[in-house]
């Protein structure tokens, strides 16, 4: 789908260095009755076509991924109020895909890795994953678009450059 204010878009590779530098978002979920459930979450993405979470074996994340797997992810990347101008400079990425709950000890351990990696670097995480493999579920968030956008003074600033 087209987005409505398209000259807003930003370069895909632009949405994508958001996803990889940003450390939080919220994940927007459905459930089976259409109630809608956004919950902020920390995540790594793999620079390609997935997303990964980790959450408690259960609760009302799962209850809703259980029932219904289509998933919104949002980052906020920049939100600078501009009060005499009325208007908010941002740069935003959406990405909506479907949620996946990974069974597979290995690939699990895989994705503790990357998010350690990201959230604690440097530090041995291999004591940590063991000791809490059998507390977590990881998430995996298939990608199906990335789209960014951002306020239209950093459009204009941007081909003024």
């Amino acid at each position: 789908m087209k987005m409505r204010r398209f000259r807003q878009q930003l370069p895909q590779d632009e949405a994508r260095q958001i996803l990889h530098e940003a450390t939080n978002g919220v994940l927007c979920l459905v459930d089976g009755e259409g109630i809608p459930y956004g919950v902020p979450m920390s995540f790594i993405f793999d620079g390609e076509s997935s997303i990964y979470f980790h959450c408690a074996l259960s609760g009302r994340k799962i209850d809703c991924i259980n029932q219904n797997p289509k998933a919104c992810f949002t980052i906020i990347d920049r939100d600078e109020i501009h009060p005499e101008e009325f208007t908010t400079y941002f740069k935003s990425v959406i990405v909506e895909g479907n949620i996946e709950i990974l069974k597979e000890p290995q690939t699990m351990i895989e994705a503790l890795r990357l998010l350690s990696g990201k959230y604690s670097p440097g530090i041995d995480c291999e004591p940590e994953i063991e000791k809490g493999i059998d507390r977590v579920l990881i998430l995996k968030m298939n990608i199906e678009s990335i789209t960014g956008k951002e306020a239209i003074e950093l459009t204009k600033a941007r081909k003024h450059i």
